[in-house]
């Protein structure tokens, strides 16, 4: 295969498994909806979609260094910020109003 193919390909997978990984989020919130430990596994989900996107649409990986950090630390916050808000929602809205 040439390389246009081999990149085709490659965002071919990459974008499926972005579909995959959504209707996964769809079913996960039908099934468990009441479950403690779902803002986990959707944070997982939320990170795993941003660096697959990072990785296969930005191309982090042949970035300079410095911006593929940032661009990963990027990516981490909102599942962070996921976490925080399930788990420590009143005390950040507390904290919020001061």
């Amino acid at each position: 295969m040439n390389s246009k193919n081999d990149q085709f390909f490659g965002l071919t997978v990459a974008w499926l498994a972005l579909v995959a990984l959504t209707l996964a989020g769809l079913g996960l919130n039908t099934w468990f909806r009441d479950a403690p430990w779902l803002p986990l596994l959707v944070a997982a989900i939320i990170w795993a979609k941003g660096s697959l996107v990072a990785r296969s649409f930005i191309e982090a990986h042949v970035a300079h260094p410095f911006i593929a950090r940032v661009l990963k630390v990027f990516v981490a916050l909102a599942p962070l910020a996921l976490i925080a808000t399930a788990f420590y929602g009143s005390t950040l809205a507390r904290w919020a109003t001061l």
